[in-house]
């Protein structure tokens, strides 16, 4: 007989680009928008779910980053590490929505204080992973993030919709 599937803790979607920018603080009287930006590499949108916790995210970047998703110029599927890419990350609680009649509904999200403290660790765990990768390093390429808890506008060039969801 088989095991009762569990309900995920998190959810990712991932989708190759050639560059990407995120505004990460809207324009305010005598302040313009602050954006972040990546050249090829990978846009990672997150979103963690109630159960989700500390010990997950090692697996979650893990798998992220070692996912064949990058296409090489012969044709040949390699990781973000392999390429060597960039990555932009990006918290979004609407990955966790239930449609409910017409309307989208967010209860089986994380509680946002949880989700800002694992979306940070996530976020670092990201970044060591790059900067001890040798190709990474070498390549200078860089690991760029929105902010957790903002609507935030995103500009992306990508050469294909090759968009994916992966769930922990």
């Amino acid at each position: 007989m088989a095991e009762p599937r569990r309900a995920p803790v998190a959810r990712a979607v991932l989708q190759q680009c050639l560059s990407a920018r995120l505004q990460v603080k809207a324009a305010e009287p005598g302040a313009a928008a602050e954006w972040v930006q990546v050249q090829r590499g990978l846009v990672i949108y997150i979103c963690f779910f109630r159960g989700a916790n500390e010990e997950l995210i090692p697996k979650m970047v893990n798998t992220l980053l070692n996912v064949k998703l990058s296409e090489t110029e012969s044709g040949k599927y390699v990781s973000v590490l392999d390429l060597p890419g960039s990555l932009l990350i990006i918290p979004q609680a609407t990955l966790g929505g239930k449609l409910k009649g017409r309307n989208m509904q967010y209860h089986n999200n994380t509680e946002k204080e949880k989700g800002m403290e694992l979306y940070s660790q996530f976020v670092t765990q990201c970044e060591k992973e790059l900067a001890a990768n040798t190709k990474c390093a070498e390549a200078g390429v860089v690991v760029k993030y929105g902010t957790y808890g903002n609507r935030q506008v995103l500009k992306l060039d990508t050469n294909g919709p090759f968009t994916h969801i992966i769930e922990f």
